[in-house]
């Protein structure tokens, strides 16, 4: 930027940034007139006609190179910019970009800075009025229920006490859908916020603690967890926590569709250059052509799980995002119904 700031300081280069780099090349390409001019004319002995063109193209490769490296410096702003905006879509990263520039760079510059500002403003701006509207539909949802059970408490008859229950049933529903719909925006938060440094993942130290939140779920359906950890640890990007984040939403979901007293399969092992994490369940399985509505978020294929678990239907959408936030890939393939199902997780390393 020091370049850029320099040449932005001259008059007839301030307000643009296309002159500054003509002015650039300009003088680069008079480098090895200026020099064999001076060569000519100041060499004291005789000069010969090979001697001018030695010189000529030395000139010419130290003024071409001199030339390139100050026009890389020159782009600078351009490469800022670019991270700024690349910071923003990756992280949520606000940079803090120079503004008082005039020339088309700057202009550049100057926009991306306020259009960061201006998204991130308008984002927190949305989430603030869907949790206000979210915890407004909270109360407008209670109001019918409180009268429901107000009705039961009263003794009234069968088919009265039948159409009030509905209406309870109804309304968790519509409170169950209000916090999942709340969860989704802070889980997208966190995944957006998270900090992506390559880090590394030691999975002997992480797997007590999945064990420790899928253990209840493991017992109540008589489920064996088969963990199977050929590599110990691996170089990634992802956040630790939200590494066991998704594992345990996975096993969770294999669970919720797993037979009682059947088995789960977790893997974890390398190849090919790639960390390979997997949950494999012999569970209800899914048809091929439902493989792309598994990862949707509020997706049709919500369905009670062999116990009657419910759905939020936002769980391997996250897990998806998660995965893929930190450049990974989610993937889920399944041989039919009742045939069970294997979710894969990858990551190059």
């Amino acid at each position: 930027m020091k370049l850029y700031h320099t040449l932005s300081q001259i008059s007839f280069l301030k307000k643009s940034y296309a002159f500054k780099f003509l002015f650039v090349a300009f003088i680069g390409i008079h480098i090895p007139l200026i020099g064999i001019l001076f060569f000519v004319l100041y060499f004291q002995h005789d000069i010969s006609p090979t001697s001018i063109l030695v010189f000529s193209l030395i000139m010419t490769l130290i003024a071409t190179g001199l030339t390139l490296l100050i026009l890389n410096r020159l782009i600078k702003p351009i490469a800022i910019a670019s991270k700024a905006l690349d910071d923003y879509r990756s992280s949520r990263t606000l940079s803090v970009l120079p503004t008082e520039y005039t020339d088309e760079a700057g202009l550049l510059m100057c926009n991306i800075q306020e259009s960061i500002y201006e998204a991130e403003t308008f984002i927190n701006e949305k989430q603030d009025l869907i949790y206000m509207l979210s915890h407004d539909l909270k109360n407008f949802a209670g109001n019918p229920q409180g009268l429901a059970r107000l009705i039961i408490s009263e003794n009234p008859t069968e088919s009265v006490r039948n159409m009030a229950e509905l209406i309870c049933d109804s309304t968790d529903l519509q409170f169950r859908y209000i916090e999942n719909f709340i969860k989704l925006l802070k889980e997208q938060d966190q995944v957006l916020k998270v900090n992506q440094d390559t880090k590394t993942i030691l999975f002997p130290n992480i797997l007590p603690f999945i064990n420790e939140q899928v253990e209840q779920r493991l017992f109540d359906k008589k489920i064996t967890l088969n963990l199977v950890l050929e590599c110990v640890e691996a170089k990634l990007r992802i956040d630790e926590g939200l590494l066991i984040q998704v594992l345990v939403n996975l096993i969770s979901n294999a669970v919720k569709f797993s037979y009682f007293d059947s088995e789960i399969k977790v893997r974890i092992y390398s190849e090919n250059s790639k960390l390979i994490l997997t949950v494999k369940d012999h569970g209800i399985g899914f048809d091929k052509n439902q493989i792309e509505e598994l990862f949707k978020k509020f997706t049709k294929m919500s369905r009670l799980g062999t116990a009657n678990e419910s759905s939020t239907g936002i769980g391997l959408y996250l897990c998806k995002k998660i995965i893929e936030r930190n450049k990974g890939r989610l993937s889920a393939s399944s041989d039919g119904r009742n045939r069970g199902a294997e979710f894969k997780i990858e990551f190059d390393i």
